[in-house]
């Protein structure tokens, strides 16, 4: 991997991990949120499921204009609405504000994930593809370690608001250094006389099973780890006595595992196979879910070990599929697949967090019921992605479509 590349991947992972900050901050500030506005279960759902409903309506909206344009200037347009919109949760004073800047915030958020996956789609061919989903998605394990203590510790010392502002603030850092770094990622757009119909890609999809069904995989892998994520922090704390002062720690611990495994993981795909990796994670991460949703008030190494084992396959499976999905499509329609992808992603989280809400309760005792139910419903959808991934993916190389090499070096 040459000088230009690792720049790349490492921008792209810096937006990655704001982009994922801001999502996931707002699950483990259940148990500040909910004594502060006094909202229920299912409302603190709804501030979940706001931005992952309206970032998927931007993203099925963008597929069907998106690959029309130069990915680098749709990134910089989504990311910059992004951080407007997240700047407003810092400074939102009412439930109903910090909904409506929720909303805004997924508008553009919706259209990051896309443009990230289809950048590195377009940059890496599928045999190092591998290696460079694993780079840019451990920005997911260093928001963990680092990025959601962080924010924990500024809403112990501040308030709450501050995570938000927190991530305002380092976006609007990097938004010069990607118009300097980045390329433009305009090859797909040569063949643009060849574009007949703005439902081009959604047509193509419609008579494509094999898309169809990865996009369904995508949704039900999303769906799977989500069910059990909302309530892990009001969990630990209201029915197993942890403080907010030592919860932070599941994720600094379950970060430095993702950290390691994306990096390990991604390059043991690229060798052995994405499907089987995929494949064993899946089984591996059947108990610990179980375990997650049912762990007892046991001491706290115990958790930090078992968080730090389920967070590693979690991440192994997360890289793995979507490379695996990043190949299912022809270069010149990948920034509208990978636009339909993160819709169907985004409304998987929503269907997650809202599924939650519903069924966890939080009972005058002071502690969330049915958690359990949520492992076993998590169970169930992960089976039902291990057995359609193996169909889908089984080939693993039905799609010629990468750029070849002299392609990516005229990108970068």
């Amino acid at each position: 991997m040459n000088k230009n590349e690792r720049i790349i991947l490492f921008l792209l992972a810096c937006i990655n991990f704001t982009h994922i900050l801001d999502f996931m901050i707002l699950m483990p500030l259940g148990n500040y949120l909910m004594p502060y506005f006094n909202i229920t279960t299912t409302q603190f759902s709804f501030l979940v499921g706001a931005y992952t409903l309206s970032a998927a309506f931007s993203g099925f909206t963008a597929a069907f204009f998106v690959d029309g344009f130069d990915r680098k200037k749709v990134l910089l347009f989504a990311y910059s609405g992004f951080l407007l919109g997240t700047l407003a949760c810092g400074i939102a004073p009412t439930y109903h504000l910090l909904l409506a800047a929720r909303i805004l915030a997924g508008l553009f958020g919706g259209l990051i994930g896309a443009q990230v996956l289809s950048i590195i789609s377009d940059v890496f061919v599928y045999e190092r593809r591998g290696k460079a989903m694993g780079a840019v998605m451990s920005a997911f394990a260093i928001a963990s370690t680092f990025g959601v203590p962080f924010s924990l510790y500024l809403a112990n010392l501040f308030s709450w608001h501050a995570p938000f502002i927190f991530v305002a603030i380092v976006g609007t850092i990097l938004i010069p250094l990607i118009q300097k770094y980045v390329p433009a990622i305009d090859h797909h757009l040569q063949n643009k006389s060849e574009k007949k119909s703005p439902f081009e890609a959604l047509h193509i999809i419609r008579e494509d099973r094999n898309l169809i069904l990865a996009l369904t995989f995508s949704g039900l892998v999303m769906l799977g780890h989500f069910l059990i994520i909302p309530f892990i922090n009001p969990y630990m704390e209201f029915n197993n006595g942890f403080s907010k002062q030592l919860t932070p720690m599941i994720y600094l611990v379950g970060g430095i595992a993702s950290f390691i495994s994306a990096n390990i993981l991604g390059r043991i795909s690229d060798k052995y196979g994405k499907l089987k990796v995929f494949s064993i994670c899946i089984f591996i991460s059947l108990p610990l879910v179980i375990g997650v949703t049912h762990v007892p008030a046991i001491p706290f190494w115990i958790i930090l070990v078992m968080f730090a084992f389920w967070f590693t396959v979690a991440t192994g499976r997360g890289v793995t599929a979507q490379a695996m999905i990043s190949n299912a499509v022809q270069a010149k329609h990948r920034g509208s697949f990978m636009s339909f992808n993160s819709s169907v992603q985004q409304l998987g989280t929503s269907i997650a967090s809202l599924v939650a809400g519903v069924i966890v309760i939080k009972e005058n005792d002071g502690k969330l019921h049915h958690y359990k139910w949520l492992g076993y419903l998590s169970v169930v959808v992960l089976l039902a992605c291990l057995f359609l991934g193996r169909y889908i993916f089984k080939k693993e190389n039905y799609s010629t479509s990468q750029l070849s090499e002299d392609n990516i070096s005229e990108l970068i």
